[in-house]
Formats: structure tokens, sequence, C-alpha cells
């Protein structure tokens, strides 16, 4: 009988020889699914019928000595042309462009893997977000022709912008800057887009894998990027192999391309690696919170956008607020908050709930029914932050390398434009040799000649400046000059003053915040919220939220911060739990299985000691809703 490991690899061998991203995805999941929740006996006799596929009986870890290293079981490795990491648009786009490439110089061999570690494509994007065409037009250039039976249908051109500063109780209309017209543009289900780009990707030949969680770059032996590796499944909490273990998989690429989105995992090593930020500035970031709701149908405006800023974050706070129709009666509605507020008893998300109070949101909320929550980091550090997006082996492409325009709020067109830009660069970087290291040169000379580097030049003073004595009054005003008069075409370039982390002020030093309790119609607790987000992990599992030594952490945060962790995450993973056995008087606890996958605790955390891991794959947030 063949051990449990070669079924494991002989279902990945087959799994990678097959392009249908559903069939991918459903045997994927069965794997995570048997491996996890049945015997694996279930699993093989589901099987019986393919002779494609070994069957086993399962070794018995438990009976393995305690002393067994996981790592000492060799991984099976996939040898393909370009591994990319993220079902996100810049991934998709950057897959689709080397297909068309690649089938257009009659090279169908030419092999393009996808990794995301969502259950599916979309499942970890938010849905409700405006975006440009210029990058889907060039790409899918009939994406919505009435002709083409594969356009996509989930859309809705804007209408009208209204952009409002908010008092406690009015709402004062404010002139929107030009990069906020939407004019052209369409509100969009981003999840489903992203859905339907990875379908597209699939058509072409693109090898998509939803499911596999990329946790490990690989290196060659002169330090170039190998490729990846993805987790270990059926690893107990205790850090042991359990029945159902089973090693991950290496893809070995000529070309990986990461667009993993903000903050990471993999990213942060290769930055760190390669010390690509060593001639930019450091990253802010901002955390996106999120709501979809079903409104009535007398206050829903189709196409409407609606803009706000001022209440109710503080004057040291930056960030705003949204108000997108789209679909059927659907209302997109949410805050940013700047993750460099001073005040540690700010919580983002009890100001969201806060905000929704206001007449401007009520009056459209009242009466409606929540569908779906979520919250994601944003990157907001715009053409100062922009690291050096080309390495040996390897590139950053998308929200990944930080492309967000921060004042027109948004990012899609730009993430897709540079995964496409870095899809031509190493279509032509591996046309032109057989071996040695990649270095995709032509990538980061496209993108400054692109409207990627235009766009985010003319506008990286705006978001710095809301750091001036003036502070949100001050931002505005500069914003505003910028906006209709300089233009971006100043010598200066405004400097971010730091790392968000570094921008908290101790507890003692800042004036505590009461919160309303939330009254369940407009307003919710958090765990109802998290409870609209679809997340899942199996709890008997490493916790991906890693801290070193847990009563240390609480010892350093907690006299200073009197619970920062628990404020800043929008799913209440995060708790101090009173304990007396605690010098402190508090034990620190970590609820991973609330985790949604936002990453602000790795940017937040005053000491920085919380490192963002991949979970399992096909695990987290399902925000697939309309």
């Amino acid at each position: 009988m063949a051990s449990s490991r070669s079924v494991t690899a002989t279902l990945q061998r087959n799994l990678l020889r097959r392009n249908p991203i559903r069939a991918s995805t459903q045997l994927h999941r069965s794997l995570q699914t048997t491996s996890s929740l049945r015997p694996r006996t279930s699993f093989t006799r589901s099987l019986g019928q393919s002779r494609a596929f070994s069957i086993s009986t399962p070794r018995r870890f438990a009976e393995v000595n305690d002393v067994f290293d996981p790592k000492s079981i060799d991984r099976e490795s996939d040898e393909v042309d370009v591994c990319i990491v993220g079902g996100g648009p810049a991934g998709l786009s950057a897959a689709i462009r080397l297909k068309q490439l690649a089938n257009e110089a009659g090279n169908e061999d030419f092999r393009v893997v996808l990794l995301e570690k969502a259950g599916e494509i979309g499942a970890h994007i938010l849905s409700g977000a405006v975006i440009e065409p210029t990058a889907i037009n060039e790409l899918i250039p009939d994406w919505l022709a009435e002709e083409n039976e594969n356009r996509f249908q989930d859309v809705t051109p804007a209408t009208n912008d209204k952009m409002r500063f908010l008092t406690k109780g009015s709402a004062i209309p404010i002139p929107a800057p030009p990069q906020m017209n939407n004019h052209g543009n369409y509100i969009v289900s981003l999840n489903q887009f992203a859905k339907w780009l990875g379908e597209r990707a699939e058509e072409i030949g693109v090898e998509v894998y939803p499911g596999f969680a990329a946790s490990e770059v690989l290196y060659r032996s002169d330090g170039s990027v190998q490729g990846v590796a993805t987790n270990d499944l059926g690893i107990s909490r205790q850090g042991k192999p359990k029945d159902n273990f089973e090693r991950g998989m290496e893809f070995h690429a000529r070309t990986t391309l990461f667009g993993e989105g903000c903050h990471g995992s993999l990213t942060k090593q290769v930055i760190k690696k390669f010390d690509l930020r060593n001639e930019s500035q450091p990253q802010t970031y901002g955390l996106g919170l999120k709501e979809v709701w079903e409104v009535q149908p007398e206050k829903f405006k189709k196409g409407e956008i609606v803009h706000s800023m001022g209440y109710p974050l503080p004057a040291d706070t930056y960030g705003g607020g949204w108000m997108y129709h789209f679909g059927d009666n659907l209302v997109s509605i949410g805050l940013v908050v700047g993750l460099d507020y001073p005040n540690p008893w700010l919580s983002p998300y009890q100001e969201f709930q806060k905000m929704k109070h206001h007449p401007l949101y009520k009056s459209v909320l009242e009466g409606g029914k929540c569908i779906s929550y979520g919250a994601r980091a944003l990157n907001e550090g715009g053409f100062q932050s922009i690291p050096k997006v080309a390495f040996p082996g390897g590139a950053l492409i998308g929200d990944t390398a930080g492309f967000l325009n921060v004042p027109k709020i948004k990012g899609t067109h730009t993430a897709m434009k540079s995964g496409m830009l870095a899809a031509e660069a190493t279509w032509n970087a591996l046309s032109s040799t057989d071996a040695g290291t990649i270095f995709l040169y032509d990538y980061e000379d496209s993108l400054r000649k692109s409207f990627i580097w235009k766009e985010l030049k003319e506008v990286r003073n705006m978001r710095p400046s809301f750091h001036s004595p003036l502070k949100l009054y001050g931002g505005i005003m500069y914003s505003g000059l910028e906006a209709y008069v300089l233009k971006g075409k100043v010598p200066w370039t405004l400097n971010h003053k730091g790392t968000d982390a570094s921008a908290t002020k101790t507890a003692d030093q800042c004036k505590k915040i009461e919160y309303e309790k939330p009254d369940g119609k407009i307003s919710f607790d958090i765990l109802t919220s998290v409870s609209r987000t679809g997340t899942n992990h199996e709890e008997d599992q490493p916790v991906h939220l890693q801290v070193k030594d847990w009563d240390k952490h609480a010892a350093m945060e907690w006299p200073k911060y009197k619970g920062i962790e628990n404020r800043f995450c929008p799913a209440g993973v995060y708790e101090y739990v009173e304990d007396e056995t605690k010098d402190i008087g508090v034990r620190f606890q970590i609820n991973a299985q609330n985790c949604i996958h936002c990453k602000t605790c790795d940017i937040k955390v005053p000491d920085q000691d919380i490192n963002w891991t991949t979970p399992q794959g096909g695990e987290g947030p399902k925000y697939f809703m309309t």
C-alpha cells in the first residue's frame, strides 16, 4: 500500500495537470475537509472509481515519537514557468496577460500557476467598490460587450457624486477634488469581479488553484527566489503532526510574482531580504471597514456615490466614510481609518458603528438589512512608499507594492495595470533566455512610464499633508490647493512621519473614549459582525497570529496601552482577561478562529511582536454575498 504522503502527492500531481478551476477547488477542498473532519478511509472510498488517485491507509503519527519533525518528510515539487501568489485583480491580470502573450506566440505549454489562499477566488475580497475601467478595457476590451456571452454582468455605472463634511448632526456639502470624479466609472461587487477574472484566466489556460496557502519563500543557491511552498496540513495546535498530516508542496518557477495584497506575509520577507525599501519611506496604512446592506427600495439611488470626512473621527486621525448604491437595492457603506492614529483608546470598529448613526447614513440604512461585514488593511503611503518592485527571481505587483491612489480611493485599476506590466516584462525576460536568474528590469522601467507613476506622483503630498499642525483642517486645505491649483507639480515631497506602530501614544497620554452600546439595528456588536464574514478556521492548528511569548507580550503592552489590540482588531481576535495569577492582573488571549485576515495587528501593535502568517489554505472569511 502507498503511504499517506503518496496519496497527497498523487492528488497534487493530478491537480497540477488539470486546468478547470472548479475541479481543482473541489478536489482540494475535499482533501482539506477530509483531512480535518473525517477519517481518510471516507475520502479514499469517495474516490474509489477514479484510477488517477492512490488509495492508502493513513500513517498514524500519534504513534510516532514526539520529537518527529514534519520537515523530515520531503515535499513534492512542481516545475512551472511562472508562479503567481494571490488571486486578486493584480495576480489574475498578470496571469491572463501572460497566457495571452504565450498563446499569441503559439506556446500553449507555457505554464502559469496562480495560488490563492481563499477557498474560492474572490472569497477574501470585500464587496462594493468603485473601479476605473482603464486597465480592464485594455486587458479584456469586450468585458461589457453585449455580444460577449462571458461579459461581466454585475456592474452599476456611476451616476452622481456627493462629498460631505460631517459634524455630529449635519452634513455640509463640500466640493469633491477632481480625482474623485467618477464619471465613466463603475460600482461592482469586487469579489464577484475577481471571481469573473478567475474564470477568464481558467479559460485562457492559467492553472488557478484556490485553497493553496503559500507560506514559505524558496531560494536558489545564488539567493534568488526559486518559488514558494504551501503550508502543511494536519498540524496540531501544539505543532505536532496529527493522523491526517500532509506535507505542503513546492512550486519552482523561473519567475515568481507576489500579489498577496496589503502587507502580505511572504512579501514582508522578500522586502526584508532584498532591502527593497532602502530608497523609500515607510509604508503607512489604513483600515477599511465595510458592510453591505439591502436597503428599502425608496431609499435606493442606483449609481450614487457619497463620500464623507470629519465626524466621527477626531481631527488628529485621517479617514473618511463612503456609501455606494449598486446592484438591486444594495448599498456598500464603510469607513477607512488611518492606522497612524495616536489614541490607543480609539476603536476603528466602534467609530464605524458610530458613523452609521449619523443622519447622512442612518437615513438610508434605517429599515434595511445588513447582509455582510468585513475589514482589510490598505496601503496609504502612496508614491513615497513604493519599494523597489523587482528582485532576483521575482517581483511585487498590485497593492502588495502599494499602488493605491488614496485621494481617488481606488486601487483596482492600478493593481491590474501593474500585474499586466509585470507579465509583459516576465514574458520578454523568459523569451530571451533559457537559463539563469531572471531580473525584471523592464518592469521597473515600464512602471515609471505608466499612468500608475503619473497618478501617484501627482497626489503624493495629499495624504502626508494631514500631519500638518492644523491636522484634518490643514490637510483638507492643502489637498484642495494641490487638487485645483498645484496639481502635484511642486518641487517638494512631503514625508510620512514614521511607522503606524510608532505613532501610537500611551493610554495615560490620551483621553479615554467611551462608546455607546450597539442598538442591533444600525450598529452591531463585533461578534455579530464577525458572524457575517463567513470566517472559519479549524481550531486544532497552530495559531497563525504568532506571538512568541504571550505573557511577555502582555507585560509589555498592557501597562502602556491598556488593551489596544482588542480595540484595533475589527474581529475580536485579541482579549485581555482578568487573571489574578498574573502580575499585571490580566491574561493575554488570542482567538485566532475569528481572524478575518485584515493584517491590522501586524501593522499597528506598538512593540511589533505580532507576526501574521497564513493559516491552512481555504480558511478565513468568505465574502461572497452578492
